[in-house]
Order: C-alpha cells, then structure tokens, then sequence
C-alpha cells in the first residue's frame, strides 16, 4: 500500500510509488544511518560455519540493492539474492559485480538449485501476512537447502519488544543530494503500521516528495520457531552485538 501528500504545489510528488521502487535512495538512507552490512553479514557467517564448516554457497532472500549480498559475496564461494523489487533487481546488476539476482516471492520462487545456506535479513519474513505464509516461505527456503543446510532469518521486533507510536527522523547529504526521512509506526492489531515520508532534494532535480506504508506482521517467537520446525529443520534463536531483534536460525538434517 502506498500513500501519497500533495499538499505542496512546488514539491514534485510520485504517485503510487514506494521506498522499494527507488533502490538508490533506499541504499543512502541506510548507508546513511551507519547500517554495518560487513559486520552484520560476518556474524551471519559465523552462525552458518559454526553449523556447517564448509558451507561455501548462500542464497540472499529480499536481498534489497544487495549491501549485504557483496559481503556474502566475500565469504562464500557462491552467492546469490532473490527480490521481489524489480528496480532492486536492476540495481543490482548496475553495480556490475556479476552477482546473480533473481526476481521472485519469497513464499513460492522455484530456483531449480540448493544451497548451503538460505538467509533473509532485514526482517523480510515479517511481510508474511500471516502463520499460513510465514509457513510456506519458511517451507520454500528449507526445498533450497543442501543437506545440512543452514536458515537464518532476522525478524521484525517482537511483540513483547515493540515500541508503539515510535517516531525516527533522518537527514543527511549523500552523493550530491540532500534527503530527508520521517517515520511513525503504531501497532495495530497483530501488526505494525509504518508510515514514511521522504523528501530528496538536488540543484538539478529540485524536490521530490514520496510516501509509503509498511506493514510487518508481529510474529511470536513461537510463530517463527513452528514454521522452521514444520520446514523440518531444528531451529535456534540468538542474540547478537549485531543483531538487535536476533537471529532465528535452522538446520537442516545431514543427509543419512
């Protein structure tokens, strides 16, 4: 869903558009904020290798402009993303790494290969409507695993964790334009109602105004920990330095 203000007749407004339609503004924003990708994708290393020493092939799920899928890159032999955002998808291969990114669902997609690890960070799975998909993208990552193979997704915040009413302001200078980001999240019902706004501001381009909604599903722990046990992999959460919401992880069972 998406919103949009017209309220300003000097402002260009985009219509029906959303923070993942624009990946290059998508990538300043959280570069921006000091986003520790590196960092970030080493301890999701670390929790494959420690389940799985020679994992060497990783599938990045909702993989975004692939910040974290270059570190990936640096870690495993073989890595590859999946996003549901075509300009995602074009951003990627704009940056010219030779990175494979494929278009698709993270609840159905089909590669036709497997590989040692499957990870999803930046609360993709929260998406899922509801207990029935979380299920099926959790069953669709475990068709993708190796034996062995190891799942590890980051979650949106906890119920219990949730801070209602929360409001975030960003704004910095990024490569020759100005930007600004406002954000007011509310919970309603079993989920979260995230309302933002960005401005981005350049010589030649003057300002742009867009909107968007995000709605994240406050899963229960238990609700990730039943969909990675119905995949049929043993599952853990942790705590991290770098992982503030934690990890779920799962493993699947070696071949016999």
């Amino acid at each position: 869903m998406t919103t949009t203000d017209t309220t300003s007749a000097h402002d260009r407004t985009d219509s029906g558009t959303s923070i993942y339609d624009h990946g290059d503004i998508y990538e300043a924003i959280y570069m921006s904020r000091g986003k520790d990708y590196a960092a970030e994708s080493a301890l999701v290393t670390s929790l494959v290798r420690e389940r799985l020493p020679e994992a060497d092939s990783l599938l990045d799920v909702g993989c975004g402009a692939g910040s974290h899928l270059q570190c990936f890159a640096g870690h495993f032999g073989h890595a590859e993303g999946l996003d549901l955002s075509a300009d995602m998808v074009r951003k990627n291969e704009e940056r010219g790494t030779g990175i494979r990114v494929t278009r698709g669902d993270m609840r159905d997609f089909a590669l036709g290969r497997r590989f040692d690890a499957v990870v999803s960070m930046f609360n993709v799975v929260a998406y899922s409507a509801g207990t029935d998909e979380l299920d099926a993208t959790l069953a669709c990552f475990a068709r993708h695993l190796n034996p062995g193979g190891v799942i590890v997704i980051e979650p949106w915040w906890l119920p219990e964790d949730f801070l209602d009413g929360y409001v975030a302001t960003d704004s910095f200078q990024w490569k020759g334009r100005s930007y600004a980001r406002i954000s007011h999240t509310v919970r309603d019902g079993d989920s979260s109602h995230m309302e933002v706004h960005y401005l981005v501001a350049s010589a030649e381009e003057g300002v742009t105004h867009f909107s968007d909604v995000h709605r994240a599903r406050l899963f229960q722990r238990a609700d990730y920990e039943n969909a990675i046990r119905r995949a049929g992999c043993a599952v853990e959460y942790v705590r991290a330095e770098h992982a503030p919401r934690g990890l779920f992880i799962g493993t699947a069972p070696r071949a016999a």
